[in-house]
């Protein structure tokens, strides 16, 4: 069976994906040529095997194409890519191809990106794994395997639109097998099958597998230590990997208070286990104070994989039974239920990012209600200043704009009063998205869809009474939203900020 041929938008759906992938896993499975080692590794359920096949005999390493997971501990790709190498006797080399136009990204993504590159190169030095870095414009993947002559190719997934269609040419294109590993979930997303309803739905899914999932990561190494060729080209990790990219938006700068890779990233879990936890059920929703996890831009940069928080989290919770179970169930929540729904979502809907996403339900109250008058409207440049009447909804885009993050509360108030302000779902989707996506350390990621998906087209949500402007979406005010915490002193620390 051949790989898929790329398509546009939706002309394969993710269940027909699955499908391919699945008959190629069993025919490397069958084919005796194969090491039965790597007969054994297709038949884990987060491995997509892309492009089938026998590694060829003259081959000198596995390599491990990191993307999404940015990291060399707890890393599920990384993981398969060192149990390939160790059943071909073949060192594994870890390879990163930094792109100067990533959709949507500027200066403040790369730099947290790059502040992750020498974690992850230590961590992978720690378990016998070469670690080449590469920018553009001579970073094309093909090039690297071919000049390190690779066995095999693993990869990581990621179900955006973008990153799918690359790893779907890479299939097209490589001579030898190439999979790729589900790194950044717990629960592998092939087990969902389909488009999960809601968080309703989903729930008992998820936490049904969790326990054969949440389980510690050996992390072991590779046997034979790779060794770089003289000549073969690498760019220096701690240099700047965006030099003389004349095309990449440096308008947006980055944030001093963030500091992006593996080892910031542990830092702040620790410290939430530690002094946050015992609090999250109430402080969570309170933005005024430090509550949350605050793990989003390590998430979506894989500088940590959700697997290594929850395991954290359990340990506590465990030892403290009584005390943190609400917290750990609370967090949970968040972490899996509603992060694995989001990766769900734009999974199998094409259209995550258009009003074409929205339920039928919805369809047909936008459809009532798109036209309605608005009361006020803002154009862009407005909304980005923070320049409008609301004064809460001013504070959350500074923190945006200035911060890099916005509370998880306000972000669905945010996302609503852009619908209340725009003419239509159509152009606050585009502005919402526009918007996260710019100032967003956590930009461009699942989560920042989904969570606007639900707040302008009421997706994973149900209808509630009809309304002007919003109709039978959840309408939220700011005089609500605001008596829920402190929202004078949130809007005075935002302002400090600006």
């Amino acid at each position: 069976m051949q790989p898929l041929k790329p398509q546009p938008r939706s002309e394969w759906t993710a269940e027909e994906k699955d499908l391919v992938f699945l008959r190629l896993a069993e025919e490397m499975a069958a084919d005796q040529r194969v090491p039965e080692a790597l007969r054994d590794l297709v038949q884990d359920a987060r491995v997509q095997v892309r492009r089938a096949g026998v590694p060829p005999p003259e081959s000198r390493c596995v390599v491990y194409w990191m993307q999404r997971a940015q990291r060399g501990r707890d890393n599920h790709a990384l993981d398969v890519a060192i149990a390939a190498g160790n059943a071909l006797g073949l060192p594994v080399v870890a390879y990163f191809a930094a792109i100067s136009n990533f959709p949507h990204a500027n200066l403040r993504h790369y730099a947290f990106l790059s502040q992750g590159l020498p974690d992850a190169a230590e961590e992978c030095a720690e378990r016998n794994v070469g670690f080449v870095l590469r920018r553009a414009p001579r970073e094309d993947p093909l090039r690297f395997f071919n000049e390190v002559r690779a066995a095999m190719v693993i990869g990581d997934e990621n179900p955006l639109r973008g990153p799918e269609l690359w790893r779907m040419n890479i299939a097209q294109q490589i001579k030898v097998p190439f999979w790729t590993v589900d790194a950044d979930v717990i629960i592998p997303s092939r087990l969902l099958e389909k488009a999960q309803f809601n968080a309703a739905v989903a729930r008992p899914r998820l936490l049904r597998a969790l326990p054969g999932f949440l389980t510690p990561y050996a992390n072991a190494s590779a046997q034979i230590p790779w060794r770089r060729s003289r000549g073969l080209e690498a760019e220096d990790v701690k240099g700047d990997i965006t030099r003389g990219w004349t095309e990449l938006d440096r308008s947006v700068p980055p944030v001093e208070a963030w500091t992006g890779g593996s080892r910031a990233a542990r830092q702040r879990l620790q410290h939430f286990c530690s002094v946050i936890l015992p609090g999250y059920p109430d402080d969570r929703n309170h933005p005024e104070l430090d509550g949350s996890s605050r793990m989003s831009p390590y998430l979506h940069f894989g500088h940590i994989g959700p697997q290594t928080i929850a395991l954290a989290v359990d340990a506590v919770a465990e030892q403290h039974p009584k005390k943190l179970e609400a917290a750990r169930s609370s967090f949970f929540n968040e972490l899996i239920v509603w992060r694995e729904l989001s990766v769900n979502f734009v999974r199998h809907q094409p259209d995550y990012d258009s009003p074409a996403c929205a339920d039928a339900w919805a369809q047909r109250t936008i459809q009532e209600h798109d036209g309605d008058p608005r009361p006020v409207l803002y154009k862009l440049p407005q909304l980005e200043q923070a320049q409008t009447h609301d004064e809460l909804w001013n504070a959350a885009q500074i923190q945006m704009v200035r911060f890099g993050w916005m509370h998880n509360v306000l972000r669905m108030y945010w996302a609503k009063k852009i619908l209340e302000w725009t003419p239509n779902a159509r152009i606050a989707m585009k502005v919402a998205i526009y918007l996260n996506d710019r100032y967003q350390i956590d930009g461009r990621d699942p989560n920042g869809y989904a969570g606007i998906a639900w707040s302008i087209l009421g997706k994973f949500d149900r209808a509630w009474f009809d309304r002007p402007i919003f109709g039978k979406r959840r309408y939220m005010s700011g005089a609500s939203t605001g008596r829920k915490f402190l929202s004078s002193l949130y809007i005075k620390q935002m302002h400090s900020l600006d």
